[in-house]
């Protein structure tokens, strides 16, 4: 007897169906093909075990089992339950007219038990897509999937479960999300706060601007000045992310198996801080079955490099594609990945190998020539990407000691939002661009062109302060995010003169 069940594999983010045929026929023989790796051939034993602890009989017949298309490689082992179903089906144990209107997903355990998969949202929104009436997954796995409306979601606990549910012998329960309401009533929460940041305010007023205009930041600074700490407040005075920036950024991390139990749409914007012994491909993506690296999982959010100079050289040169298309692709003999990656940069990094370069009061024991090689690790195309620069200088005892309130990261946001507002306005004819860390030199012309005055003060900037030439595009992108931050039409004087002071590595003077 020939069965049909339906499963999906993920590639990418985005699913694809798979028609899972299995035919049962005279003999004792079983044969699984369709392209399936070593997990998804090992089933074989998974699903004979919990048949039996079930009380159910493996086919006594020659069992051919298709996996369609069969030029997609199969991988893992979430396709246990749908070939458990379809083996059932095909030996006239099972009896169900219901096979068809539902996608099955989950590994089985030795009893039965079933256990969580990864990338659960992708196959649901396919499911939906392809008009499913519902879908089974296992019940870890049920509120990621009942995230997609319009879908009927079971959450399963075991092999028999499922077999019964097909047989009529039962009902499972749907798992109901309000998605709006669970997604806008967790956007504003916030572990972190400016307010708990004393004293620093250049460097809050630069990660100001930088959450404004989606512009990378390097904080250059002692030990112990507060840059770790800074930098992870960043996330409080981004923009909150929007449903469909949620959804994108939660089938990155459903596919990375990152989202846990209770995994819903993620309504806080994502926060990467990894160490710097990292690897490219944990950097970028990759593997034998290609995963999203931290640069994905930073998606819509923020990626921390701390100690800048500390990580591989070949880690940060990877990172300059994706900082200028805003997506990664990862290429395989035989196909192609893509991932999006669209974050916002922050780096920190001490000035020199001892730290103290440039400190009020502790002196540095480095020479010139050191300190330039510390800076050299950094390479000057991926520096090139880095629209502001600031000095980080440790905060004196009476700021410290100063028992006032700082503002808070909800003045600060609002003011962001107002400004993203603005560009939202000026670029919404223009594919591709959303901010102004995102302007090419066309659109500076026309968008960050300065009057008479501010281009004297810019030329007078370059000359007197030996800035680089690659510093001029920046200087001007910065400048116009400051003057969105005012609500003014014009880049005036003053807002170039604060974006020119974002410049430190581009002085010539800067290590001496």
């Amino acid at each position: 007897m020939l069965t049909k069940v339906y499963g999906a594999a993920v590639q990418g983010i985005d699913a694809t169906l798979i028609t899972i045929e299995v035919n049962c026929s005279r003999g004792c023989m079983f044969y699984l093909v369709g392209l399936p790796d070593s997990a998804v051939k090992e089933s074989q034993q998974r699903i004979r075990s919990a048949l039996q602890v079930n009380g159910y009989r493996m086919p006594t017949c020659t069992t051919t089992i298709n996996m369609a298309p069969a030029d997609i490689r199969k991988e893992g082992s979430a396709y246990d339950l749908p070939l458990a179903i379809g083996m059932l089906a095909a030996s006239d144990t099972l009896r169900s007219d219901k096979l068809d209107k539902y996608l099955l997903m989950g590994e089985l355990s030795l009893d039965g038990s079933l256990q969580p998969i990864k990338g659960v949202l992708p196959i649901a929104i396919k499911a939906r897509e392809l008009g499913f009436e519902g879908m089974i997954v296992p019940q870890q796995n049920a509120r990621e999937a009942a995230v997609v409306n319009k879908l009927t979601v079971y959450g399963a606990e075991n092999l028999k479960e499922v077999a019964e549910f097909f047989s009529g012998e039962r009902q499972l329960t749907p798992t109901v999300v309000n998605t709006r309401e669970e997604f806008f009533a967790h956007q504003s929460e916030t572990d972190l706060d400016f307010a708990d940041v004393k004293g620093q305010e250049n460097v809050k007023r630069a990660l100001e601007v930088a959450a404004a205009g989606g512009h990378n930041i390097l904080l250059i600074g002692a030990p112990g000045s507060g840059k770790s700490m800074l930098a992870k407040r960043l996330p409080s005075i981004l923009p909150p992310l929007s449903l469909g920036e949620s959804l994108e950024t939660t089938k990155i991390h459903s596919v990375a198996g990152k989202l846990g139990r209770e995994g819903g749409l993620i309504s806080r914007r994502p926060f990467r801080d990894p160490h710097h012994t990292i690897s490219t491909i944990a950097m970028t993506g990759g593997g034998s079955f290609p995963q999203p690296g931290e640069i994905s999982l930073a998606h819509n959010g923020v990626l921390f490099l701390d100690e800048l100079p500390e990580f591989n050289r070949n880690v940060l040169e990877v990172l300059r594609q994706p900082l200028e298309d805003r997506k990664i692709t990862i290429a395989r003999v035989k196909y192609s990945v893509e991932y999006p990656a669209s974050f916002t940069l922050v780096a920190s990094m001490n000035p020199c190998p001892c730290g103290y370069y440039n400190h009020p009061t502790k002196a540095c024991v480095c020479s010139p020539g050191q300190v330039q090689k510390y800076l050299n690790r950094i390479s000057g195309p991926l520096l090139d990407r880095i629209d502001l620069q600031i000095e980080v200088v440790p905060v004196p005892f009476e700021k410290m000691a100063d028992a006032r309130p700082a503002e808070s990261s909800a003045t600060i946001r609002e003011r962001v939002i107002r400004a993203r507002r603005i560009q939202e306005q000026r670029y919404a004819d223009i594919e591709g661009v959303y901010c102004n860390a995102q302007m090419n030199s066309r659109l500076l012309s026309l968008y960050a062109r300065p009057d008479d005055n501010g281009l004297a003060l810019l030329k007078n900037a370059m000359n007197r302060l030996n800035l680089s030439a690659r510093a001029y595009d920046r200087i001007l992108k910065v400048a116009r995010t400051i003057a969105d931050l005012d609500e003014s039409e014009t880049i005036r004087s003053a807002h170039l003169a604060e974006a020119i002071g974002y410049r430190n590595l581009d002085r010539e003077d800067w290590a001496g």
